[in-house]
């Protein structure tokens, strides 16, 4: 499959692909300091994700944000199936399938299987035959049923193949796992700090099962605080070069759906012999640390060590026992926390760290996989001394591990493109918020603070972080601008991401530096990417499942929203109570002549009625397609 050429430089790469179309090449050979190229929605040369390709590369392009390209030749198929949704069966009997990989709205024409019958909205594995190169329209046919759209169970599934997602763990990984058995042997305890008799527990959501992470803390007499992050001793059990390790390394991380985890250790490890549970005796790696009274760090431990955790709180509870709700012994030890907390999160606002205080929407899924509802996850003082401590311990390690001289994975994230950053702050405003053209990190932390009870704060979050560069993973530190540190890594969460795996190995001399970081960082930072992207397919269906639930029941249900963009073709809005994105054509605002200004504003040729930036207005359902995944607004 090859593409005309002209005088551009070219280089090869492996195509990451985005579902709205568009993708980045991740590059053999850097060019000029760049290690991605972009590739527009129409020149991705029908590549899909994985895929390593010949780019041209408009060398015009290569300032600021990195060069553009444009595939030229596929030279390397990543699949050979691909996951599709029945959207079309003609009068003649004729098949096409919706396929998302091969990006928004593609479809193949498939060959009928007599022992496949297929039927519009089935999901099912497709072998691929024709590309669709040479303006041929891609041909495949049935390999395996997945399920049809009716049925919510199946979501996951569909999800976990369109994304190739490893599910099930092969036999030999689960028999490993299992050789070491249910309790923590006395021999394995033998070499390690014994903090049994310490008070230590854990806070985590209701229906967490893998508990990375324990807490214990003591106030000095000097009024100085003691506290102890115990993060779960992963690399313990699975050691380099073992067959638990392999697993690992392909997973990267669980993946996280309503309802369904997909872990990346066995849950003979996962959910038991690493899982910190209350009154057993658990291998951990410690990270001791002494603060003052203002919440300076003033020395710090990390050693391998053995708990005993005293108590499981789900964050419910512990707020409850906060609040005076709930009794428990453990009282004191949660209001020294928050003490700490309060401390050590006024220390990272002073050095400009940017916190997004938004509460988070669940939605809610019974057994066979159908929206229940929604529920909102309050970010209160015990999610944010949690974070506030798995933070502090990321970076300690972070800064320990570099003191040594030794390699890390460490966690960066870039300063975001100026460009962009100019739209959200037109956004902002448009909100009725002050910002400078240029906004430093305090400028951007002080609107956060202000907008944190408002109605915009998740609709500017959401634009905010949609506007910025992702994290990632890598062996070379350039800082993490968000969290405005110069050291930070990933430690806290080994049973489910690799690279916290590797942290921890790394602190104990177990594992080389050089091109293996580089690879493990590269490989979990794509992984991650794949799994988000998962995860997100996933919970727009059971959104749209809701959407129709709630229409079917309710035929007049409307919804508020806000307006967080404007342009020629439209208004799109954002719906706080789904946390989900619409759009309206400029066809359907009404019966006017709408134009758009050089204000960013839709306003009507008779009515005078204008549409703008940060406006409220109520919308309906008018109609919504599971195959396609379209939901089709209506002003009210």
């Amino acid at each position: 499959m090859k593409r005309k050429r002209d005088e551009s430089p070219t280089r090869s790469g492996v195509m990451r692909l985005h579902p709205r179309g568009f993708g980045f090449v991740e590059l053999d050979a850097p060019f000029e300091g760049f290690g991605e190229v972009f590739i527009p929605p129409r020149k991705t040369l029908g590549a899909v994700d994985g895929d390593v390709v010949e780019v041209g590369i408009d060398p015009t392009s290569a300032k600021g944000k990195g060069p553009d390209g444009l595939v030229l030749s596929i030279l390397q198929r990543a699949r050979s199936h691909l996951m599709g949704v029945v959207c079309s069966i003609s009068r003649k009997g004729k098949i096409w399938a919706l396929i998302p990989s091969l990006g928004p709205r593609e479809t193949a024409q498939v060959i009928p299987h007599p022992d496949i019958p297929l039927e519009y909205g089935d999901r099912v594995i497709l072998e691929m035959i024709e590309w669709g190169d040479k303006g041929k329209e891609p041909l495949c046919r049935p390999s395996r049923l997945i399920g049809h759209l009716s049925d919510a169970s199946k979501d996951v599934e569909a999800a976990v193949e369109q994304h190739e997602l490893r599910w099930q763990f092969p036999q030999p990984v689960i028999n490993e796992a299992k050789q070491f058995g249910k309790q923590v042997k006395e021999s394995d305890i033998k070499g390690r700090k014994d903090l049994r008799s310490e008070t230590c527990f854990t806070i985590d959501p209701d229906t967490a099962k893998d508990f990375d992470d324990a807490l214990s803390i003591e106030k000095l007499r000097n009024g100085h605080y003691q506290l102890g992050v115990h993060i779960a001793d992963v690399s313990h059990y699975v050691r380099p070069d073992s067959t638990l390790d392999a697993e690992a390394s392909l997973r990267c991380n669980s993946t996280y759906f309503p309802g369904i985890c997909i872990p990346m250790l066995p849950k003979e490890l996962s959910e038991n012999l690493c899982s910190l549970k209350p009154h057993v005796n658990r291998l951990v790696v410690s990270v001791l640390m002494t603060f003052d009274r203002k919440g300076e760090l003033l020395k710090h431990q990390v050693v391998r060590s053995v708990i005993k955790s005293a108590h499981r709180f789900t964050y419910k509870q512990a707020k409850k026992a906060l609040d005076g709700k709930l009794k428990t012994p453990l009282l004191k030890e949660l209001q020294l926390m928050v003490e700490l907390c309060i401390l050590l999160k006024k220390k990272r606002f002073e050095r400009g760290s940017i916190e997004f205080a938004t509460a988070e929407r669940v939605i809610l899924v019974n057994d066979q996989g159908e929206p229940t509802g929604t529920e909102i996850v309050e970010y209160d003082i015990t999610h944010q001394l949690v974070e506030e401590f798995m933070l502090k311990a990321n970076e300690v390690v972070a800064k320990h591990v570099t003191d040594k001289g030794l390699g890390l994975t460490f966690r960066v994230h870039e300063e975001p493109n100026l460009e962009n950053l100019a739209e959200f702050v037109e956004l902002a405003r448009a909100y009725g918020y002050k910002l400078p053209d240029t906004p430093s990190q305090r400028d951007l932390q002080k609107l956060f603070q202000e907008v944190q009870d408002s109605p915009h704060s998740e609709t500017l979050t959401t634009a905010f972080i949609k506007k910025q560069k992702m994290a990632k993973y890598s062996p070379e530190n350039i800082g993490h601008f968000g969290l405005a540190l110069t050291h930070y890594c990933h430690f806290t969460s080994p049973i489910r991401r690799y690279v916290d795996l590797i942290a921890h190995r790394i602190l104990f001399g177990e594992i080389h530096e050089g091109r293996l970081l580089e690879m493990i960082a590269g490989r979990c930072s794509e992984q991650e990417r794949t799994s988000a992207r998962a995860e997100q397919s996933v919970l727009i269906l059971k959104k749209l499942r809701y959407l129709l639930q709630q229409q079917h029941a309710h035929p007049d249900i409307s919804y508020n929203a806000l307006i967080n963009q404007v342009t020629g073709a439209g208004i799109t809005f954002a719906i706080s109570e789904l946390a989900l994105d619409g759009f309206i054509h400029i066809s359907q605002l009404g019966n006017d002549w709408f134009t758009f200004t050089p204000k960013q504003t839709l306003e009507g040729a008779n009515t005078r009625q204008k549409f703008y930036l940060g406006q409220s207005i109520r919308v309906q359902v008018a109609a919504c397609n599971l195959v396609t995944g379209d939901v089709e607004w209506q002003l009210i």
